[in-house]
C-alpha cells in the first residue's frame, strides 16, 4: 500500500469488511453529531441523506489528518414512508421490528472518500430487504440471543448473524446491506494508489 487510508467509524462491520478484503487501514471516530446533519439535511431523498452522512464523517476526519485518505461510510433505512434511526433499547428494537415483520424496507448504504479537506468521489447502493412474518416468540429468542449489540444497528438486526432468520427475501449487495458498498470502494481504492492495481 503506498497510501494511508482511514476508515472514519466506530462500526465492527465496516471494519471487518475492509480488514476480510485484505484492504491496510487505521480505524478513527468521526465524531460527528448524526442528529444535527438529519435535522439539518433539505432532501427527503434517503440514500442522499447516507451519502451526506458519509461526507460529513469523512470530512470530519480528513481535517485532522492531512495526507491520508479518508473513508466514510453510513447507512439509512427507509421504512413506510420516512427514516428510521437506531432504536435506543432493546424494547424500542422489539416495538420496530415488530411493525416492520412482514413487510419490506430499504437500506441506502452511503460512502465518501476524502482528502485533505476534500471529498474526491462518494456513491450509495441500495437494498431491497423482505421481513418475513415472524411470531413473538421467535423474537423474543432473537432479541435474547442477540442482545444490545443490535441497537448498533439501524434496523436492529445483523445480517451476519441471528438476523438473517428475519428476512424472506433480501434484493440487493451483502456488502451494502452490512453496510458499506464494498465493490465500488475497492475499486476507487484501486484508482487512487491506496490498492494495488
Amino acid at each position: 500500500m503506498s497510501e494511508r487510508l482511514i476508515l472514519a467509524s466506530r462500526s465492527a462491520a465496516r471494519r471487518a469488511m475492509l480488514a476480510g478484503a485484505g484492504v491496510p487501514f487505521e480505524a478513527e471516530d468521526a465524531g460527528v453529531d448524526e442528529p444535527a446533519i438529519k435535522a439539518a439535511f433539505a432532501s427527503e431523498d434517503p440514500g442522499a441523506l447516507a451519502v451526506e452522512l458519509a461526507k460529513a464523517k469523512a470530512l470530519a476526519v480528513s481535517a485532522r489528518r492531512p495526507g491520508a485518505w479518508v473513508l466514510g461510510s453510513d447507512q439509512t433505512l427507509a421504512f413506510d414512508g420516512g427514516l428510521i434511526s437506531k432504536a435506543p433499547s432493546l424494547e424500542a428494537a422489539r416495538n420496530r421490528l415488530r411493525v416492520m415483520r412482514g413487510r419490506e424496507h430499504q437500506l441506502h448504504s452511503g460512502v465518501a472518500l476524502a482528502r485533505d479537506g476534500q471529498v474526491v468521489w462518494s456513491g450509495v447502493d441500495t437494498a431491497r430487504m423482505a421481513m418475513r412474518d415472524f411470531s413473538d416468540a421467535f423474537l423474543d429468542v432473537y432479541l435474547a440471543a442477540e442482545g444490545e449489540p443490535v441497537l448498533a444497528s439501524v434496523g436492529a438486526y445483523r445480517l451476519e448473524g441471528m438476523g438473517s432468520q428475519l428476512f424472506d427475501r433480501v434484493e440487493g449487495d451483502y456488502f451494502t446491506v452490512l453496510g458499506m458498498p464494498l465493490w465500488p470502494v475497492l475499486a476507487e481504492l484501486r484508482r487512487v494508489g491506496v490498492l494495488e492495481i
